[in-house]
């Protein structure tokens, strides 16, 4: 395969048009190796636009999806980022290549085993990937700059607003199946305002909380 030329054609036929357009990001997804990032029995789908499986029921998001979310997120690179679910990693380089520091928890430890040596080898040195549920947050090195959730949560995950820094921002897909919306949640002067992105449809985090239902 050639796959500078597959680099080219992901980022002109999937993520352009989807809205992505900034120029340091759309660098970064021609310079990151994509297929070094995923499990070597699907490597010769890396570039292609669907979601592929990790193991355990887990999945990596798609292409499009991993660089719309750092392209919401406007780092800067200043900030301190929480990323819940490491997966296959790929967008935890992309948001540690744009931050200061990423801290990025994954409940599987065979998956954040792997991301360790992925990094490493894409030259990437300011991630910590600890072994965790961080569905709720992750205290440890909190308060953070930006939040990104790799999973979705069933309603607005309020509970992570008080791991924000004034100013940050929380990245999160709300929602359950077949209706999931993106939202950027903005912490601003003790309020937090959402703005809705984009509708799309991922698996939930595990051990997500769950809202209450009613029984009839």
């Amino acid at each position: 395969m050639d796959w500078e030329q597959a680099r080219y054609y992901m980022v002109e036929q999937q993520i352009r048009p989807w809205d992505v357009l900034d120029q340091t990001i759309l660098g970064l997804l021609l310079e990151l190796k994509r297929e070094d990032f995923v499990p070597a029995a699907h490597r010769d789908l890396a570039l292609v636009d669907m979601e592929l499986p990790l193991g355990n029921g887990q999945r990596m998001l798609q292409p499009k999806l991993e660089a719309r979310i750092a392209q919401e997120v406007a780092l800067t690179g200043k900030e301190r980022v929480l990323e819940i679910g490491t997966g296959g990693a790929y967008l935890t380089a992309l948001l540690a290549r744009l931050s200061k520091q990423v801290y990025s928890v994954e409940i599987d430890a065979t998956l954040a085993d792997a991301a360790r040596p992925k990094l490493a080898k894409a030259g990437i040195q300011n991630v910590v990937v600890e072994i965790g549920d961080a569905a709720r947050g992750w205290t440890k090195h909190a308060p953070y700059d930006v939040i990104v959730a790799s999973g979705s949560y069933p309603t607005t995950p309020d509970f992570l607003f008080d791991q924000l820094t004034e100013g940050g921002r929380l990245f999160a897909i709300v929602g359950e199946e077949p209706v999931m919306t993106a939202t950027l949640y903005t912490k601003t002067g003790g309020s937090v305002v959402a703005t809705k992105l984009f509708e799309t449809v991922v698996q939930p985090l595990q051990n997500v909380p769950q809202p209450e239902r009613f029984a009839f």
